[in-house]
């Protein structure tokens, strides 16, 4: 279960990718970080973000997905996210993290 002030809104297993359902704005929100590295304890091997309904994102959650990366990188976990609207994806190609990342446009293409 998300904890409730996390924008992390819904977990779910398919298999043994773990989904994480965010919404919301996330903005200077350490729970959102916090939400995204406990899954690791739950030893996955994928991770999908689904961040449909997110429509703002600041530098802090960004940062927050960055180290999620380095961490399923260095443990040779598969991160990738899905569905990001307008403002998150400007930021990410912005910043040029949208070569970083494994980016879809659906849920269901992150899972493929």
């Amino acid at each position: 279960m998300a904890n409730q002030n996390s924008p992390v809104k819904e977990i779910e297993w398919i298999g043994s990718t773990v989904v994480a359902r965010s919404a919301g704005d996330i903005n200077r929100s350490p729970q959102f970080q916090h939400s995204l590295l406990e899954l690791l304890d739950r030893k996955p091997r994928r991770i999908v973000v689904n961040l449909a309904d997110v429509r703002y994102m600041d530098s802090s959650g960004i940062a927050s997905l960055v180290k999620l990366l380095s961490r399923t990188r260095k443990a040779g976990l598969v991160l990738r996210l899905a569905a990001l609207n307008d403002q998150p994806r400007k930021a990410f190609e912005i910043t040029l993290l949208d070569t970083a990342f494994e980016i879809f446009k659906t849920e269901t293409e992150a899972l493929a």
